[in-house]
């Protein structure tokens, strides 16, 4: 059984329970009123939802519609049910220790087996205001604040000082240690560091005691599965196909698909520990095995006492990872949970507090070996995101011994300032227009005045363009990014980079405007040849000189940052000469561009006024749909862009897709149908037809 608590509302009292059953996975839903678990990041490559009660992920109770630990972004690759903050430690009444009682452990969430004795393992709660507030570092974000430290931050409240939740329900066994958590999120959209969500954690001590010998861990339900190729309600057999590894020299615990869905899942998921600002002895990884009772190795802890020791870093008896217990033996397909830890910490007076992070690493597997396997080689892209978020948190600090050297002191004040990154240039505004098999790109000027926040220069040198092909979306994968194919590249002629090309052929005599912003456009670039009715997604980044001094190589800004996606096709006409028409047509049933049910199927009607009213008919006069067009309409009323779009796709004015779905929610059969557009404007009215064939 698996517990989980979420929001439902957060003014209304409600008491409400749903249970989901899918063979060992159990999930109570509706406890904590105040819970939110609403927010998830999406301004890079990795989507994790955090929420206000210390956990993160939502054990799929919110899938399809929101991702619990999604990379890439929009692929349905799941890399997370469940996880969340553990803290343990003992309790006394003076700072020498005497009266000492414990060990007591708060979880955000437990394994499975021992929900029935621990109310779900679920000890965090929260105050009514403490809901998860978003802020972003970057100008042109809604959620933009000055004193935000990355793209998108999360700041969240809660404590383990209750001992029941806000409906009055006991939190059954539990015993608060006196803490309060302010926790932070923090992810980038830099092409070099939009795989990780950075979890800052202050952790204060707001009881009359002592708290000494802590530990602090993420406890995570790790699970890596294509859930467009497997639906996570396929039942246990979902949860029990993946490998476990630890590198002990970043502190990352990993985990990848070893029996699942081979070949559609080439990824790894790492939680790793960052660092702290309170000395203490080790950092630990544990793992252990649902249900099992074979091997006491892999026992999963039932009590306080059991928890403790997984923090000290024990897996049973005194086997530690890698003394006792064989890495190998981890790496077989089973249904696993993991620990990192770091501890003890020294005692905690009331009104003292700890600062320790985390980070949730996400990484695609390099090379071309089996891809159930796990090697070094494979991991190459594993251990070089883990050292950037490590980069990310050493900051100023960038030789991580923990003290500012010579020159590393880039602000002045005297102190370590951490998650700084070395930046490209600003993400360029970017605009573009779709005409019949062409696209127009725009983008301004902005990222030649980014100055880089470690070499404190201006270190623009030039643009990219990229474009995926026709066709890109309907993959199982879906990863937006990794289909982008650069089509143009222009720099600066000042250097040995790149091909010194000039921005002559791109850029505009005079910079031009759109009645829709207020930014001036300085640079052009058109694409012809392209298929009408088709999604394309293009984005134009801005890339830099890169940093020899700092030994950094050029960095180039998120192409997902300025990404949108395009159909081509007619724009909008308001002459009585052109004429109205459909395509494919005929249709045949099954075409390319579908998808794999009837619901996903789609025409286009073409070279439509600004505002019309599209209505189909049999041939014996019956109406089978009446469509309302406005040259804003995007498809967004269709099922296959609710499965192949994000909602921010962008037609041309002059069409309109249909699902061929009637007035009665009924698939159009084969045969001969007639049509009439009739202008709204004008009163014009224009007739065709089509066939469709099944």
């Amino acid at each position: 059984m698996r517990h989980y608590n979420f929001l439902l509302l957060l003014t209304i009292f409600l008491i409400a329970a749903f249970t989901f059953d899918s063979d060992d996975k159990e999930y109570r839903l509706g406890k904590l009123l105040k819970d939110d678990d609403s927010k998830f990041t999406n301004v890079g490559n990795i989507g994790l939802t955090v929420t206000n009660f210390g956990t993160y992920g939502h054990g799929f109770s919110k899938w399809p519609d929101q991702p619990s630990c999604e990379y890439p972004l929009g692929s349905g690759i799941e890399h997370i049910f469940d996880g969340g903050l553990w803290i343990g430690a003992f309790l006394s009444t003076d700072a020498t220790g005497s009266n000492k009682t414990g060990p007591f452990v708060t979880t955000g969430a437990v394994d499975a087996s021992s929900i029935s004795t621990r109310g779900g393992g679920f000890e965090f709660t929260n105050k009514p205001a403490d809901v998860v507030v978003e802020k972003s570092s970057l100008t042109e974000s809604r959620f933009f604040k000055p004193d935000a430290v990355s793209h998108q931050d999360f700041v969240i409240d809660f404590s383990d000082t209750s001992l029941v939740f806000s409906n009055g329900e006991l939190i059954v066994d539990h015993k608060p240690l006196g803490l309060s958590v302010h926790q932070e999120t923090y992810a980038w959209n830099f092409s070099f560091a939009n795989y990780f969500v950075i979890m800052n954690y202050w952790i204060k001590n707001v009881s009359d005691k002592y708290i000494d010998s802590i530990y602090v861990g993420l406890w995570t339900d790790t699970v890596v599965r294509n859930t467009n190729v497997t639906s996570p309600r396929s039942g246990g057999a979902f949860f029990n196909k993946s490998g476990n590894g630890y590198d002990d020299s970043l502190f990352i615990a990993y985990e990848f698909d070893a029996a699942g869905d081979i070949g559609f899942t080439d990824s790894y998921i790492g939680i790793q520990y960052l660092g702290s600002d309170t000395e203490f002895d080790t950092v630990a990884f544990t793992s252990w095995q649902f249900r099992n009772t074979d091997d006491p190795n892999f026992f999963m802890p039932q009590n306080d006492v059991d928890r403790y020791r997984k923090l000290q870093g024990y897996f049973g008896g005194n086997n530690k990872y890698n003394s006792g217990v064989n890495p190998s033996s981890l790496r077989g397909a089973s249904n696993r949970s993991m620990l990192i830890s770091a501890g003890d910490f020294e005692t905690l007076a009331p009104g003292d507090s700890i600062n320790i992070t985390f980070a949730i690493v996400a990484a695609k597997k390099a090379g071309f070996e089996n891809p159930a396997s796990d090697t070094e080689a494979q991991k190459e892209n594993l251990y070089r995101n883990a050292s950037w978020a490590l980069r990310a948190y050493h900051g100023e600090d960038r030789n991580g011994n923990g003290v500012l050297d010579t020159g590393e002191d880039l602000d002045g004040d005297g102190s370590i300032t951490r998650y700084i990154l070395p930046s490209p240039p600003l993400t360029p505004i970017v605009k573009v227009v779709p005409e019949s098999q062409k696209v127009t790109v725009y983008w301004d000027a902005r990222a030649e005045d980014s100055i880089d926040p470690i070499s404190v220069k201006k270190d623009f040198e030039g643009y990219r363009i990229y474009r995926t092909n026709a066709g890109f979306d309907l993959s199982e994968a879906q990863d937006v990014l990794a289909s982008m194919t650069l089509i143009a590249e222009f720099d600066r002629k000042d250097n040995d980079l790149g091909f010194n090309t000039g921005f002559s052929f791109i850029e505009l005599e005079q910079p031009v405007k759109f009645a829709d912003d207020d930014i001036e456009y300085k640079y052009k670039f058109e694409i012809n040849n392209l298929l009408n009715g088709w999604q394309y997604v293009y984005s134009v980044t801005a890339f830099d000189t890169g940093d020899p001094e700092n030994k950094l190589e050029s960095l180039e800004s998120a192409k997902l940052a300025s990404a949108q996606r395009i159909l081509p096709g007619t724009p909008a006409v308001n002459d009585e000469e052109s004429k109205v028409g459909v395509y494919p047509n005929p249709y045949y049933g099954n075409a390319y561009w579908d998808g794999s049910s009837e619901r996903l199927r789609k025409i286009y009607f073409y070279n439509l006024p600004e505002e019309c009213e599209i209505t189909i008919y049999t041939l014996s006069g019956d109406i089978v749909k009446r469509i309302h067009h406005n040259q804003l309409s995007n498809g967004s009323d269709v099922r296959w862009f609710e499965t192949y779009a994000d909602g921010s796709q962008k037609m041309s004015g002059g069409e309109h897709a249909w699902d061929l779905v009637t007035e009665n929610d009924q698939a159009v059969a084969t045969g001969l149908y007639l049509f009439s557009v009739k202008d709204l404007r004008s009163d014009n009215i224009k007739i065709g037809k089509f066939l469709v064939i099944k």
